[in-house]
């Protein structure tokens, strides 16, 4: 599911460059049909590009990490690491967004919220992505968290480790 939704709002970085061009080239060309929705549709792309594609990242062990000191570790001490995290820190963090994102959602759109802004859009889809994007957070970072846990136990292969044509040992994705 993250794979897909992930595949799927990387395309939102391109309309919200396009978006953003048309804007720049409008507001010189035709200022008469400028409109702060143009920028706002901007900014709830870009928004919505950050926050579907977090679990995607997780997904693809592509989040940032501090490898300096990482790399100096065993595997083994790695996996420990990234359990510890996802534990304490990733899912109590998800839980926290959820519960806090819940209500500033639902509130939001029971009351039809609007932006401030003169020409702006409706507010609640920008908060909805922000509470969908924790949830699938949430979910990858439990998948993630049991995978690990079952490479550690030796039940399933590292799916973030690939072998390369030549290699007799598997580098870590």
């Amino acid at each position: 599911m993250n794979t897909a939704i992930g595949r799927a709002a990387m395309w939102l970085t391109l309309a919200a460059v396009l978006i953003s061009t048309g804007n720049a080239i409008i507001r010189y060309v035709a200022p008469q049909y400028s409109s702060n929705a143009w920028l706002e549709a901007q900014w709830y792309l870009f928004g919505g590009t950050f926050m579907l594609c977090a679990a995607y990242t997780l997904l693809k062990n592509e989040h940032i990490r501090i490898d300096v000191v990482a790399s100096r570790w065993t595997k083994k001490t790695r996996d420990w690491v990234d359990v510890a995290g996802h534990a304490i820190v990733l899912v109590p963090f998800c839980l926290l967004m959820i519960y806090d994102l819940w209500p500033f959602f639902l509130n939001s759109y029971l009351s039809g919220e609007i932006s401030n802004n003169p020409g702006g859009l409706i507010v609640w889809p920008a908060k909805f992505l922000l509470l969908a994007g924790f949830v699938l957070l949430l979910l990858q970072a439990i998948s993630e968290l049991i995978k690990r846990l079952a490479v550690i136990q030796g039940l399933i292969p590292d799916p973030h480790e690939e072998k390369h044509e030549g290699d007799d040992e598997p580098v870590v994705a």
